[in-house]
Formats: C-alpha cells, sequence, structure tokens
C-alpha cells in the first residue's frame, strides 16, 4: 500500500465535485468513495471534508438535504447544482492541462 497524500483545497473541492456528479451522497460516502478509487492513496478526514462541503454549499455550487442514510441514521445528503454540472466539466479539463504542465516539469528534471 503507498503512501498517503495530503490533499489541497481545490484539489478536495473538484474531487467532491467529481464524486457527487455519480449521485447524491452523504460526508461520509463521498470520503469512502475517494478512498476507494484512489486505491487508498488519498485519505479524506473530516476535519477537511466538512469544512468543504460547507464552503461549497455556501458558494451554491453543492446543495443539501436531510435524509435517512442506508444504516436508518440522518445524513445530510450533498448533491451538485445545475450549474456545477456545467462548471465540473471547464475543471476537470483545467486541472488535466495542470497535472500534465507538473508532470512535464517532473520529467525534465
Amino acid at each position: 500500500m503507498g503512501s498517503q497524500i495530503d490533499l489541497l483545497q481545490g484539489t478536495l473541492d473538484l474531487l467532491i465535485l467529481k464524486t457527487l456528479a455519480l449521485g447524491p451522497m452523504h460526508g461520509w460516502g463521498i470520503a469512502q468513495r475517494i478512498q476507494q478509487v484512489s486505491q487508498e492513496v488519498l485519505q479524506v478526514g473530516q476535519g477537511s471534508l466538512y469544512p468543504a462541503l460547507a464552503r461549497l454549499e455556501q458558494r451554491g455550487w453543492i446543495s443539501a438535504e436531510w435524509s435517512t442514510s442506508e444504516n436508518n441514521r440522518r445524513a445530510r445528503y450533498y448533491s451538485l447544482t445545475a450549474d456545477e454540472r456545467r462548471r465540473l466539466r471547464d475543471e476537470t479539463a483545467s486541472w488535466r492541462r495542470y497535472s500534465r504542465a507538473v508532470d512535464a516539469v517532473l520529467k525534465g528534471i
């Protein structure tokens, strides 16, 4: 198993948005999905996740509502707004350009 990596704020926001593109999820589900898809490399702690979700909701990029989770507990479910689905495509393209540029610099060293 590889080492864990701390996430920068903008990166975490993008990963949350991309995860929510799958459909509404509660916070724990979002963290688990990111961890699972990254093959355990990226782990999002509550101290990072919930402030990021609050920030995204405040910006109007996601919406949230209370519902009952799969284990019959009350949980806040987050989902993308319609505008954010469009913005997510743009942000994903921008991130890919950025990561290719960083990779090119690392290969050149």
